[in-house]
């Protein structure tokens, strides 16, 4: 059965900087407000696994948004390097075929109960939300974007992965291929009053929870807002 989750629970906010006093800062103030932040690449690159764990202290969740995809030995060394750090969530390519992914998700468990910590969800990245059909076309990927994301969506389940992370436009058809239990977890997510910036395929919170995302990842509308935590607080009212 699907997870019901509180609205506040579902908003995991971008925290894109690879500056560490203004992400621990956004975390703190954040904490208690939504549900966890998401840290990316820019940020590992800069300050590694300890930077994870001083943002971590904020009590906040975190998904390490670092898409993994190389051979399979190599993802599995790294979701078990990271795992102990005690992750909500981590991510890795799904174009890296099933054997690199049915291997990440072994090495999370294995780590996990090593380290005495929570097994994090181990979901994919289907295609990027800043790629439209023409960018697609550009690079030889040719069929309809939704077509793309379904067979993605319905390997990582065939590989054990927990979900995918999808455009919210594609969320009807990923449920009907695999199932209320499949985690979709949405990002390029902007409300009516924020900016698109460089995201082509969005929809608002509001629409992305009707449609049936659990995780709603939100970035520069509460990150570039004047007042991050009331920013925070107007999204998780629009979905309450």
């Amino acid at each position: 059965m699907t997870e019901i989750l509180a609205p506040q629970d579902r908003i995991f906010c971008a925290i894109d900087t690879t500056d560490l006093a203004r992400a621990i800062d956004l975390a703190s103030s954040l904490s208690g407000v939504i549900g966890g932040a998401k840290l990316g690449k820019e940020f590992f690159a800069a300050h590694g696994p300890q930077g994870v764990r001083e943002v971590a202290k904020a009590g906040l969740p975190i998904f390490l948004d670092v898409k993994y995809h190389d051979i399979p030995n190599t993802v599995a060394g790294a979701v078990r390097a990271v795992t102990p750090l005690g992750l909500k969530i981590v991510n890795v390519h799904a174009t890296g075929g099933v054997e690199m992914m049915k291997r990440a998700v072994e090495a999370a468990r294995e780590a996990a109960d090593k380290a005495g910590v929570a097994t994090p969800w181990v979901i994919a990245v289907t295609i990027l939300t800043s790629l439209d059909q023409g960018d697609l076309d550009d690079v030889g990927l040719n069929g309809p974007i939704s077509d793309r994301v379904v067979k993605l969506a319905e390997l990582t389940k065939k590989a054990g992965l927990d979900g995918v992370v999808c455009s919210a436009q594609e969320i009807t058809a990923v449920r009907s291929a695999c199932g209320p239990d499949f985690k979709l977890i949405t990002p390029g997510i902007r409300p009516n009053w924020a900016s698109g910036d460089d995201q082509k395929r969005i929809v608002t919170p509001r629409d992305a929870v009707a449609m049936g995302a659990d995780v709603l990842v939100i970035g520069r509308p509460i990150t570039k807002a004047d007042d991050p935590v009331a920013a925070a607080k107007r999204i998780v009212k629009e979905l309450s």
